[in-house]
């Protein structure tokens, strides 16, 4: 039976995750705040911590940066669906979080069922995963372990002005045949990216890579709740040569752009006057996640020969993205599958890898260099 240690200071939320976690089998004990969620990390060792971030003593983004030098734990966010909740849940992300869940809207006692089942998953999830460190490379740091005493409002944090974007220069051309006629309007491939759990801190050793004329379109199907992608682009887009937006209604495929899908919806390729644009949709029913990875790829093989189109499955729970990147493979398209030593959650690559479906299976940290010898083969990544 795992232990799940829930660090709320509001006894209504406690006592409500205590019972949705209790009935599904967990061993439960609960914390008023960060300070008290601290001591019982080392008293109790449990093997997930759900972490609020606005709290009283010691908020949640110092009770996790402590945490994770403390006794690195799996930690999944409880946060607000608020722009300031969502800049501080990436942050919470970046300093080691596994995870995050929204808090219910309305009527806590009333709504907590809306959001029941997908806690269990993602606890259940957590409680299989490893935490993933913050390292040299990262953007914010956590607070040092002399600090412990002095807590700090989680607003504060989440207002901390973005790292300076890096230079853009102007994209180059792409290596591949110049296209006429109707398809020079066409780019000359895809990357087509599908993640869920432990995917924005897996990103960041990724996209922040990719040189600023990266020759190729990015699509990325990370799933999210539609109040936090939004937030997401405009911080990975501070922290990108390429440019990062998010995928909120019809946009043309350009070079150097990573497009990510609107939380809420999926996302698809489609063609508009001889164009090919990345545009969101209504969810399909007859797909488990959102943004769908299978959805995605799927409409860009409707549009793009398979051969150039690469396909890369990233950390995350469940198989989405399996069944339409074997496809892609079988095709002749090129796939990559993250590495188990790196994966947060090994589900989603580890599945396209059990159906013989990767070309490559890489650390996260080597994905943007394999992608820039497919693309850029004559420019190292630097």
């Amino acid at each position: 039976m795992a232990k799940v240690l829930v660090v709320d200071d509001s006894a209504l939320m406690r006592r409500l995750l205590t019972g949705v976690l209790g009935e599904a089998g967990f061993d439960v004990a609960v914390a008023r705040n960060g300070a008290e969620g601290l001591a019982q990390l080392t008293d109790w060792e449990p093997d997930v911590v759900t972490l609020d971030i606005n709290m009283p003593e010691m908020d949640g983004l110092t009770a996790l940066s402590l945490m994770m030098q403390a006794r690195p734990t799996p930690v999944v966010m409880v946060s607000s669906l608020t722009e300031q909740g969502a800049r501080a849940t990436f942050e919470a992300l970046a300093l080691g979080a596994v995870d995050f869940i929204a808090k219910p809207g309305g009527t806590i006692s009333l709504t907590v069922d809306e959001i029941a089942g997908t806690l269990v998953e993602k606890v259940r999830a957590a409680s299989g995963s490893r935490p993933r460190l913050r390292t040299a490379r990262s953007t914010t740091r956590p607070a040092p372990l002399a600090q412990a005493s002095a807590p700090r409002a989680a607003a504060t944090v989440a207002a901390r002005p973005a790292p300076a974007r890096p230079p853009r220069p102007e994209p180059a051309r792409s290596s591949a045949p110049a296209l006429r006629g109707a398809d020079a309007l066409k780019p000359a491939g895809l990357v087509i990216i599908g993640v869920s759990t432990g995917g924005p801190r897996t990103l960041e050793d990724i996209l922040p890579q990719l040189p600023g004329d990266f020759p190729w379109p990015v699509l990325l199907a990370q799933h999210m709740p539609r109040n936090f992608t939004s937030a997401f682009a405009r911080r990975m887009d501070a922290l990108c040569a390429v440019q990062v937006r998010e995928c909120d209604a019809p946009m043309p495929l350009e070079a150097s752009t990573v497009y990510i899908g609107q939380g809420g919806s999926d996302m698809v390729v489609a063609e508009r006057l001889n164009r090919l644009v990345a545009m969101p949709r209504p969810e399909a029913a007859e797909h488990l996640w959102h943004p769908s990875v299978d959805l995605l790829v799927d409409s860009a093989m409707r549009f793009m020969p398979a051969e150039q189109i690469v396909g890369v499955q990233l950390t995350g729970m469940g198989n989405d993205g399996a069944t339409a990147l074997h496809k892609l493979h079988q095709r002749g398209g090129r796939t990559i599958a993250e590495s188990e030593e790196t994966a947060v959650v090994f589900g989603m690559p580890g599945e396209l890898i059990e159906r013989g479906g990767a070309t490559a299976v890489l650390p996260s940290q080597a994905v943007a260099q394999q992608l820039c010898q497919w693309i850029l083969p004559s420019r190292p990544l630097n």
